[in-house]
């Protein structure tokens, strides 16, 4: 199946295909672990919206990750919501998959390595970026910081409706969110400060758009003042994202192996996955192209 005809699928097909409860946790706010009030709030706010007209994604685990977002103050999750509605039909996220051909990725994965590789222990999708390879001046000259952000948004969309539903199954409980490997070998202060505009703008998108989809998020091999630097990203992310984030200088491969199975993580980071480079960049391996855990949806299509 195609991102065409992905959109053919309804929205309670899909959701029925794939657990949506969460792993036992015990924080509350989740589909597995909700308080009498927190009900009540999903509730609310379901109707709420319903009245405004809104149709789509309105299903529990949905309005959870906004109303965990604004710390389930109904007000601001309902105002979150409705700025997200009104991104996507301004953005045209609702359509990306199949409006969106990214034809210089081949190239620009060279200069800015980006891909997905197998799971965590917990059953997210795995999402790898080799940042200190950047060549944000080369790249510029074959694609644009707005293409830049479309294929952002086109692999947040790819994440939701393809990867997550398949970890799902394979998982046996809902997995919402990803596992993220931020590689900064190489990277030097310059490359950060040439970057920081395209970083703000997509930790926004991430932010606002796809709240609570970040489970893990681990920078590695980090420069000696590297911290320093963090200090500029940092009034771009919520503090309970800042809380998910892991920075590692040179040693990190004991603190990834008690997260992501050594079978699952690649030899270059100490795993014992053989995948090479191309491999990686190109494979995009994972439960998303097993036919076991591929539902209504089809399967994932290739960047």
């Amino acid at each position: 199946m195609t991102a065409d005809n992905m959109s053919q699928v309804s929205e309670d097909v899909l959701l029925e295909s794939y657990p949506q409860i969460t792993a036992p946790s015990e924080l509350t706010g989740f589909t597995s672990n909700l308080t009498e009030e927190q009900v009540e709030a999903v509730i609310q706010m379901r109707k709420d919206l319903v009245e405004l007209g809104y149709a789509q994604r309105l299903d529990d685990a949905s309005l959870l990750r906004f109303l965990r977002a604004r710390k389930f103050d109904l007000a601001l999750a309902k105002e979150m919501f409705i700025e997200c509605e009104k991104w996507r039909d301004e953005f045209g996220t609702n359509t990306i998959m199949k409006d969106f051909k990214y034809e210089e990725k081949p190239i620009v994965a060279k200069m800015y390595p980006t891909y997905y590789h197998k799971t965590d222990k917990d059953g997210r999708p795995v999402y790898y970026e080799e940042l200190g390879k950047v060549d944000l001046n080369k790249m510029l000259k074959i694609t644009t910081q707005e293409r830049m952000l479309k294929n952002l948004v086109w692999e947040y969309e790819a994440m939701v409706k393809y990867r997550l539903p398949a970890c799902s199954r394979e998982a046996g409980h809902l997995v919402e969110t990803s596992c993220t490997i931020l590689d900064l070998k190489g990277i030097s202060i310059s490359t950060a400060y040439n970057v920081i505009g395209y970083v703000r703008e997509a930790s926004k998108i991430g932010q606002d758009y796809y709240p609570e989809r970040m489970g893990k998020f681990y920078l590695i091999n980090a420069p000696f003042g590297f911290s320093t630097a963090f200090k500029l990203f940092k009034p771009f992310l919520d503090p309970v994202t800042v809380s998910k984030i892991h920075i590692y200088g040179y040693s990190y491969t004991k603190q990834l192996l008690r997260q992501i199975p050594p079978q699952n993580l690649p030899q270059k980071y100490g795993g014992m996955d053989p995948a090479t480079d191309d491999e990686l960049l190109l494979g995009d391996v994972g439960p998303w192209r097993d036919p076991k855990y591929i539902g209504p949806e089809g399967e994932a299509p290739m960047a």
